[in-house]
């Protein structure tokens, strides 16, 4: 598209489904990594990746393009089939079908990028569940807790 400049800047959030650890440290960074490179060949760009045993954080870049749901079909469908084909101890995982999509905005890329650094230190003091629900009210997004985790 000629002429046309977009800065889409997404902090996305998804759990495991049920929220159960399947992301240990020892595969955290193959995880992360995979992830990042679905991003790039999906013509994202995948600014920091991180997580805990049972989430995922992403700080996506989309083009102008490709829709939030898009990205997060093509990083959890693949991500998923190469978690199955990779680790034979993890042959009942699965995502959780929905997920957390939040805008940032070009100044608050670092402070973004930090807190997903340092999520095991995070999360030694609050649940997922905690976290999430915290983005929700901290963007003023409405939600019945009784279909948040689905």
């Amino acid at each position: 598209m000629a002429n046309t400049y977009t800065s889409l800047h997404y902090h996305m959030v998804f759990s495991t489904k049920n929220r159960e650890p399947w992301i240990s440290a020892s595969k955290e960074t193959r995880i992360w990594e995979y992830l990042g490179g679905i991003a790039r060949a999906n013509g994202m760009k995948a600014l920091h990746v991180g997580g805990y045993d049972d989430h995922i954080h992403i700080l996506l870049a989309l083009p102008s393009t490709m829709s939030v749901s898009k990205a997060m079909q093509l990083i959890k469908g693949a991500s998923s089939r190469w978690i199955h084909e990779s680790f034979n101890d993890m042959s009942g995982f699965a995502w959780q079908d929905g997920y957390g999509a939040f805008s940032v905005g070009v100044l608050q890329l670092a402070d973004t990028k930090q807190y997903i650094e340092e999520q095991r230190q995070h999360h030694r003091k609050k649940s997922f569940q905690e976290e999430f629900l915290k983005f929700l009210n901290k963007h003023d997004l409405s939600y019945d807790e009784n279909y948040v985790w689905g």
